[in-house]
């Protein structure tokens, strides 16, 4: 470790002339190179490799769908260490990534992370959404990149007929291989259902009271799910046109009347609540950031985990940094790649 109180006025010289002859490089103390303001920097994770019994060919491929938020990237790349450290069969895993922006050195900072891994980051345009969005309880809410997974199935490339689609605030504690190979049973989406959840909240007073809005629930026994994990055949989602679908919902929030209050989850619900493939709870323990008002500290749900979800306004790394963790953020510490400035001299 170096300790600049203890460090002889010969070094210090030495330094700083090291630093006159080369002012744009940083010296190695570690690391090559200093962040930048914009990007946090984190540790290079670990090669996980396959295990004998791990298929190559393209049908073992298990296809994994997250945005890319600077705001939540520390949350990604615990998410992304999380499946790989858990999977029989990490290398099978592929990744496609969606940024709102063209940025190689988002591409290379994930790069230098994860040396290995099998990724692709697509370009998604905002525009395409962004005189939709109507204004939530939440500003966070309300960010153009918190409806790509909407329009997913038109980002990513045609010959992807199937992906999990997972939110950057959680950490997979087991196989995701076992979510992949859930049995969709010819439905679009495949998650978690919450049916003792009071559902009538998740919609206005002016939705209820019109009898032709409501209407769409008619024959469906709708229950919540959350939208922050979900397997989806996005093959099914292009020919029978759900997007349009979702739109048709957003467009009468924004034009005609306020019928809900939270960003992208109830137009997916008013398409598809009642009528996607229910999976074990235990794939979407979600709740863990606390409500979108407060994020207070919420424990854990009875029952088996595979996956931890710190939905809500609480985020894990934002309460572990303000020392003022809630104890189910321990449970998030260990997979966090995050690198602060102090290792810089303390490697």
């Amino acid at each position: 470790m170096v300790s600049w109180s203890s460090t002889s006025p010969v070094l210090l010289g030495l330094l700083s002339f090291l630093l006159l002859l080369q002012p744009l490089s940083a010296i190695r103390l570690g690391l090559v190179r200093r962040p930048s303001p914009e990007l946090p920097l984190f540790r290079e994770a670990p090669a996980f490799r396959n295990g004998e019994e791990c298929g190559s060919t393209e049908a073992d491929r298990i296809n994994v769908a997250m945005t890319l938020d600077v705001n939540y990237l520390r949350g990604t790349m615990a998410a992304v260490l999380s499946m790989l450290q858990h999977s029989t069969c990490p290398e099978n895993l592929a990744f496609y990534f969606l940024s709102a922006h063209d940025s190689p050195e988002l591409f290379s900072r994930i790069k230098s992370t994860f040396p290995y891994l099998n990724m692709k980051i697509f370009r998604f345009d905002s525009n395409r959404v962004r005189g939709k969005i109507s204004k939530s309880i939440r500003q966070a809410l309300d960010q153009p990149l918190n409806f790509a997974r909407m329009y997913l199935a038109d980002t990513i490339p045609e010959d992807v007929q199937r992906v999990i689609y997972l939110d950057s605030d959680l950490v997979v504690v087991d196989d995701i291989a076992k979510l992949w190979g859930v049995d969709m049973e010819g439905k679009v989406v495949a998650a978690p259902e919450y049916c003792h959840a009071n559902f009538t909240l998740y919609f206005t007073e002016q939705f209820w009271s019109d009898s032709v809005l409501s209407e769409t629930f008619r024959g469906r026994n709708p229950c919540y799910f959350n939208t922050g994990v979900m397997v989806m055949d996005v093959d099914k989602w292009r020919k029978e046109r759900y997007t349009e679908k979702v739109e048709e919902w957003m467009a009468v929030q924004k034009q005609t009347k306020r019928i809900y209050h939270l960003g992208s989850l109830p137009p997916f619900l008013l398409v598809l609540a009642g009528n996607i493939k229910a999976v074990d709870h235990r794939w979407n323990q979600h709740g863990l950031g606390g409500d979108n008002f407060e994020g207070k500290c919420r424990s854990l749900h009875p029952g088996p985990i595979s996956l931890l979800h710190w939905s809500g306004k609480g985020k894990p790394w934002l309460r572990l940094d303000s020392r003022k963790p809630c104890i189910v953020d321990h449970l998030w510490a260990p997979y966090d790649l995050y690198r602060s400035s102090r290792h810089f001299f303390e490697e």
